[in-house]
């Protein structure tokens, strides 16, 4: 992530507008329940909204980025559900079949690998379990913005992914394009018996 992006993830508008327009938006009607991961959780500007809406969840949330966790920890701190840690994505130290969600917001595209995130997130799923999420498609203002902040990044197309969820073994794809298209919002299920 790029300093500019870094500097927005912790901005105050950025937090309140994730948590009441973007948090409802890429859940889709889902209601988070059990135990939940957010991956490429930033500075905690969902964590917090879904820690406030869903107290009865039990929410882990990563960073790979060190300076993230630390604001996440420190903005997530009065909430005795949430735990924040560093870890990357496409490594998860966490054990299979351990998680009822894991939620990704705006985060693949800065994965390199990012069939590899797919797949760890496949092994933490419990069976029955949901990946949520939304991303940038891959369009020449996503890519442009990218190439022009100098962060590494592997923007990724709505059929992509949904190749990517199916070759790990999620099922149940769905994947809507918005914002005219330079965003998707998606969710894919482990199945209840592998």
């Amino acid at each position: 992530m790029s300093a500019i992006e870094g500097a927005f993830c912790r901005s105050g508008p950025w937090r309140s507008f994730a948590r009441r327009s973007v948090l409802p938006w890429a859940l889709d009607g889902h209601r988070l329940a059990g135990d939940v991961l957010e991956i490429g959780g930033g500075s905690g500007a969902m964590a917090a909204g879904v820690a406030r809406d869903y107290p009865d969840v039990r929410l882990t949330v990563t960073d790979v980025d060190e300076a993230m966790v630390a604001s996440a920890r420190e903005r997530l701190a009065r909430f005795t559900n949430v735990e924040v840690t560093v870890a990357d994505v496409t490594g998860l130290p966490f054990e299979t079949a351990r998680f009822d969600a894991v939620t990704s917001y705006l985060m693949l595209h800065h994965v390199i690998d990012w069939i590899d995130a797919l797949a760890e997130i496949a092994r933490v799923l419990k069976p029955g379990g949901v990946l949520i999420g939304y991303d940038l498609t891959d369009t020449r203002l996503a890519r442009g913005i990218h190439r022009a902040d100098g962060s590494p990044h592997r923007i990724i197309a709505p059929d992509e992914l949904a190749d990517g969820l199916a070759v790990t073994g999620l099922t149940q794809i769905t994947i809507q394009p918005s914002w005219r298209s330079h965003l998707m919002r998606f969710q894919a299920h482990r199945p209840s018996t592998d």
